[in-house]
């Protein structure tokens, strides 16, 4: 694709990467065929070709963001199938990100997205506010038909009450309970502590019996995905710089063999925080070293091994590859591999690279789109007539939960079963 950028535009390195990026794109349209928004609208402009012709000549014009750029860019999930499908490796990730950075300074929303988009980035990546607003939405329930249509889908999502904490969704280290191998950092998220913290529980048994010292250390918060997507970088870089400086402390502290992070979602932005911060004098170093450390749990758990002495389960799984695996680390073949391992039937989804709708706040954000692509997603499912839905991210669960039919849990937790940990609490 022919670029126009001035040199001045160029001599900013956020513009010198969209031009790269831009000019890799050769207008194939094979990215239209797996983008689940053109699959649904069959708007060019709700396809990633569609999408880098708006962000393009936004940026090349240096204009401000118009309503028509940022609805068809807010429509975007950033489940990143266009980039498994793009034969010439366009990082659109990264491009669409710089777009939303543009459309955050330069479009005036309107005040009820505002209040909404403030209200999630206030809200959601931190615990404590988070454990109260489920607190709230148990309160508040019995009057929701009264409430505006956007605070109640937020309200839907919110099914029941927080989870108690638990040990090992805080800070701590676990020490193995065999032999030590490896000694690893774990990312215990912001969302996942409160709705399901039974999966980190789930993964420090594993890990521990597995041989792995399993250390959670001190301030290490929300990873910034969230308020990343949002187009919010400047707070997205808050919570990465705090994350990155626990790790980094826990590395010259102890040494860590891997950052382990069980929510896929979260795994793709701690991947790319070398990426986020390579303009940063003070941050590329540190980032690298931290991107560079991160794994999905699936492939610590492949490189440790399962143990020979498994109690195999013979259920029907169909395995939800999630978009942030699959799509954003690259990471497709390890948990169906150790599901198969474990004896568990593993049935792959038809449509697979399609996203379940979830992708972070779209759920909020795009509720119609949303559902349609949860009701596909479903549909999809029960093809393969499953006993259980097994996937690697908790928003995928929390979407696709409602609706499933049958249990939903993750990936990890049926790993700790068959390896000598507790039934999942969802199979009861």
């Amino acid at each position: 694709m022919q670029t126009h950028f001035s040199l001045a535009q160029l001599a900013d390195p956020t513009i010198a990467e969209a031009d790269s990026i831009l000019r890799a794109c050769v207008h194939c349209g094979f990215c239209t065929a797996t983008c689940p928004t053109y699959v649904l609208l069959g708007d060019e402009r709700d396809s990633p070709r569609g999408r880098i012709y708006l962000i393009k000549d936004m940026l090349e014009g240096d204009k401000p963001a118009t309503e028509t750029v940022a609805r068809h860019v807010d429509r975007c999930l950033s489940c990143l199938s266009c980039m498994t499908t793009c034969p010439s490796s366009v990082h659109y990730a990264h491009l669409v990100d710089h777009a939303r950075n543009h459309i955050e300074k330069t479009y005036q929303r309107p005040i009820a997205d505002r209040l909404q988009r403030a209200l999630i980035a206030f809200v959601i990546p931190h615990e404590r506010r988070f454990r109260l607003a489920l607190l709230g939405a148990v309160l508040v329930r019995p009057i929701a038909e009264y409430l505006p249509a956007r605070l109640r889908t937020m309200l839907a999502l919110a099914s029941g009450q927080a989870a108690p904490a638990t040990p090992a969704n805080r800070p701590g280290t676990f020490l193995a309970t065999t032999q030590r191998r490896a000694r690893i950092g774990m990312l215990p998220g912001c969302v996942q502590p409160a709705l399901r913290p039974e999966i980190n529980d789930a993964a420090v048994r594993l890990l521990n019996r597995l041989g792995a010292e399993i250390v959670i250390p001190k301030s290490i918060g929300c990873c910034g995905a969230l308020t990343q997507h949002m187009g919010r970088e400047e707070s997205a870089k808050s919570f990465a710089r705090a994350a990155i400086d626990s790790w980094i402390a826990e590395i010259e502290r102890g040494g860590l063999d891997a950052i382990i992070v069980t929510a896929s979602g979260c795994g793709s932005a701690v991947k790319d925080y070398g990426h986020l911060f390579q303009n940063d004098p003070v941050y590329a170093s540190k980032a690298a070293r931290v991107s560079a450390l991160a794994r999905d749990v699936t492939e610590v758990i492949a490189s440790l091994g399962l143990p020979d002495s498994i109690t195999p389960q013979s259920h029907r799984i169909a395995y939800h590859a999630a978009c942030s695996l699959q799509h954003g680390q690259h990471v497709r073949e390890h948990p169906k591999a150790l599901l198969r391992q474990a004896g568990f039937t593993v049935i792959d989804v038809p449509e697979a690279h399609l996203c379940c709708g979830s992708a972070g706040t779209y759920n909020m954000l795009q509720p119609e789109l949303s559902s349609q692509l949860r009701d596909r997603k479903l549909a999809n499912i029960a093809t393969t007539k499953p006993e259980i839905i097994a996937t690697g991210n908790i928003g995928c669960m929390t979407q696709l939960a409602a609706g499933a039919g049958v249990p939903i849990v993750h990936t990890v937790e049926l790993l700790d079963w068959v390896t000598g940990g507790p039934k999942p609490a969802a199979l009861h």
